[in-house]
C-alpha cells in the first residue's frame, strides 16, 4: 500500500511540473512544419513565471464569479488528476463508480468558465460560451459513449479498472479499443479547444470560442487558468495512453517510459493535426463530434457480438 501511494504521488507531481511543456512541445511542431523556429518549448514556464507576478483587472459588473473561478477551476483539475491510475496503480481515492465523479470535475471546469464569462456582462464572452455548451453536450455524449465501452469491455467500474486491463492480443480486442482511442482522441481536441473545434492562437472575436471566454482575464488569474489547460490536456493524454498499455506486461520502468513515450506522441498527433488543417467551420462541428459518439457504440457491438472484452 505504501508503495502504491508513493507512486500516485509520483505520478501526481510529474504531472504538475511536465504538464506545461505540453502546449510547448505541440507549438514546436507546429513551427517545425511552418519552417520557423518557434517559440521555447518552455516558453509557457516563463509566461507562468511572468503572469503570477501581475495584478488580475476584474470587471466592474462581475458580481465576484470572475475572481473565484481560476482558482476552483485549478482545484477540481487537481481533484480528477488525482483518480488518474499512475503505472497500473490504483489511486487511494479509487471506489465503483469513480469514474463518473472525474468526468464531472473536469465537467465542472467548463460550466465555471462559462458562469465567469457570462458574469462580465461581455457580449463577446456570452457568444463563446454558447458555443462551447453547444459543443461540449455533443462531447459529453462522445465521452459517455465511450464510458459505457469501456465499462463492458473491462467489466470495472473504477476509472483504474478501466484502464489498468490485460489482452489485447486479437483483433477483437484491439479493433473496439482502437476505435476508442480514435473518438477520445477526438474529444480531447474538443474538449481542450485545440484545431479543428477551436484555435487557441486566434484573436478575432468572431470566431473565437474559449478565447473568448476568458477576455476578461489578466495577470495571475489567466497564469491559473493556462497552467489548468496544460494539465487537463495532460490528462486527457494519459487516458488514450492507457489504453494503449495493458498494464502487468511491462516492468515498472518500462511502463513509465511507454506512458511517457506515449505522452510525447499523442502531444506531437495534436502539433501534426493542428500543422495539417484549418479550424473547421461551425457547422462542420457537430458531425465530427457525432463520429466521436457513434465510434465507441460501434466498438461496442464488436465486443458483445464477438465476445470480445477482458475481465
Amino acid at each position: 500500500m505504501k508503495i502504491e501511494i508513493i507512486r500516485t504521488i509520483a505520478g501526481f507531481i510529474a504531472a504538475l511540473l511536465i504538464a506545461p511543456l505540453l502546449p510547448g512541445i505541440i507549438n514546436k511542431v507546429k513551427a517545425f512544419f511552418a519552417g520557423r523556429k518557434g517559440p521555447r518549448l518552455f516558453q509557457l514556464y516563463f509566461d507562468l513565471g511572468k503572469l503570477a507576478r501581475k495584478e488580475s483587472v476584474i470587471s466592474a459588473t462581475s458580481g465576484g464569479i470572475v475572481k473565484a473561478v481560476p482558482t476552483l477551476t485549478l482545484a477540481f483539475t487537481l481533484m480528477a488528476l488525482l483518480f488518474l491510475p499512475v503505472s497500473g496503480t490504483l489511486s487511494p481515492l479509487s471506489f465503483n463508480g469513480d469514474v463518473l465523479l472525474f468526468f464531472y470535475f473536469l465537467g465542472s471546469c467548463r460550466i465555471l468558465s462559462v458562469l465567469a464569462a457570462l458574469d462580465t456582462g461581455s457580449s463577446f464572452e456570452g457568444m463563446g460560451s454558447a458555443r462551447e455548451l453547444f459543443f461540449s453536450a455533443l462531447a459529453e455524449a462522445a465521452l459517455f459513449a465511450v464510458l459505457a465501452f469501456l465499462t463492458i469491455f473491462s467489466g470495472k467500474y473504477t476509472l483504474a479498472g478501466m484502464l489498468c486491463f490485460r489482452g489485447l492480443e486479437s483483433w477483437v480486442t484491439f479493433t473496439p479499443v482502437l476505435l476508442v482511442v480514435i473518438s477520445l482522441f477526438i474529444i480531447m481536441l474538443a474538449e481542450n479547444c485545440r484545431v479543428p473545434f477551436d484555435d487557441p492562437e486566434t484573436h478575432l472575436e468572431l470566431t473565437m470560442i474559449h478565447e473568448a471566454m476568458i477576455l476578461d482575464y489578466a495577470g495571475f488569474d489567466l497564469g491559473t487558468i493556462l497552467y489548468s489547460s496544460a494539465l487537463k490536456l495532460w490528462i486527457f493524454a494519459v487516458l488514450i495512453t492507457s489504453l494503449l498499455i495493458p498494464a502487468g506486461v511491462l516492468p515498472l520502468w518500462g511502463e513509465i517510459a511507454a506512458m511517457a513515450g506515449g505522452v510525447l506522441l499523442t502531444t506531437v498527433l495534436v502539433g501534426v493535426v493542428e500543422s495539417s488543417m484549418a479550424r473547421y467551420r461551425f457547422l462542420k462541428v457537430p458531425p465530427l463530434l457525432i463520429a466521436a459518439a457513434v465510434l465507441p457504440v460501434l466498438a461496442i457491438f464488436i465486443t458483445i457480438f464477438f465476445g470480445g472484452g477482458v475481465k
